[in-house]
């Protein structure tokens, strides 16, 4: 898909970027949402890890870039793969299992056009089922929420559309990167060590690392009602018994690598009979029923120094204080 820059809504060039492993199933309605655009300033850039499916030739002819990792690296490190060769004055991350209707992605850049403080932006993501994403009414997501208990949730999720979808944008903590519109500007401002997304991370809550990152730094993200994609959700906690042990483990790990790089004294002290409450939960579950799980600690003190420098970078280049950000953690 190369690049065109006649549009509706502006010039403003998006690199899209997809990230594929074993997708299958999903891409050709995924592709043909992406067609459709009303903005047609476009460029497809395609990250494959190394899928052992037909993701890659059902792909190629559509992407302006493609690059194929000889192992799965993980989401991050796929994403800031594309994030560093990407054109684009806005950068938006498209999940394999999304539709978008045709003016998603023009209802964003206007969004971006009158608000030059915003660094992220998404839609009303609406819940889908199957490989074809067949739609629903209900709500995938509308942004990123944060929890006093260290959880981040998905906005509505799970309650009927119509009551929120004629609604005007309104400000979110951060946004799901399913279908998710940064400013190429603010992912060269949050990146730590030249990575954007936190390649730690491997899979699951980076979306919520970088959210958080970008408040410190004093960046707004966006919820615009009026843009709807629909998305099938794989992994919701009914499903985690289900679940590859190592994506599990990743999950617990993640938790608290969150909070370890985010989190400051502050807010730790004012959410801390929340969020140990819940951390005890965790531990227990991995010490008896999850015990695959129990790794997830080990790394985190073997990789101690690191995360802990990654911290020090962050701390010292925020804008805004805990006390300011408290507001979003309920």
């Amino acid at each position: 898909m190369s690049i065109r820059r006649e549009s509706r809504s502006g010039g403003a060039v998006v690199s899209v970027v997809l990230i594929t492993w074993n997708s299958a199933p999903f891409l050709r309605r995924c592709l043909e949402g992406l067609a459709q655009q009303t903005h047609r300033a476009l460029e497809l850039i395609v990250v494959d890890n190394a899928s052992a499916d037909d993701s890659v030739a059902l792909v190629s002819a559509h992407a302006e870039r493609m690059i194929r990792n000889e192992t799965n690296r993980g989401f991050s490190a796929a994403v800031n793969q594309a994030v560093a060769v990407a054109n684009g004055e806005l950068v938006m991350l498209l999940n394999p299992d999304c539709f978008l209707m045709p003016d998603y992605v023009e209802k964003l850049v206007v969004l971006f056009d009158l608000r030059p403080e915003l660094g992220a932006a998404s839609g009303l993501l609406l819940r889908a089922l199957g490989e074809n994403i067949e739609p629903t009414r209900e709500i995938d997501s509308m942004g990123i929420r944060m929890t006093r208990n260290g959880r981040h949730l998905d906005l509505h999720q799970g309650a009927p559309a119509d009551r929120h979808q004629m609604s005007d944008s309104f400000e979110v903590f951060g946004v799901s990167g399913a279908a998710a519109m940064f400013r190429q500007s603010f992912l060269r401002d949050v990146a730590v060590d030249g990575e954007v997304f936190d390649e730690d991370f491997f899979a699951y809550r980076e979306d919520a690392d970088l959210a958080w990152r970008g408040r410190l730094l004093g960046w707004t993200a966006r919820c615009e009602p009026a843009a709807v994609a629909y998305h099938v959700r794989r992994v919701t906690p009914e499903v985690r018994a289900s679940l590859p042990a190592s994506l599990n483990m990743h999950s617990v790990k993640n938790r608290f690598l969150l909070r370890l790089k985010n989190e400051g004294a502050y807010l730790a002290l004012r959410n801390a009979p929340f969020a140990w409450m819940r951390d005890g939960m965790v531990l227990i579950a991995a010490m008896t029923i999850e015990r695959s799980s129990l790794p997830a600690f080990a790394w985190l003190w073997r990789n101690r120094v690191r995360v802990l420098a990654k911290r020090r970078i962050i701390q010292s280049r925020r804008r805004v204080s805990d006390r300011e950000l408290a507001r979003w953690f309920r």
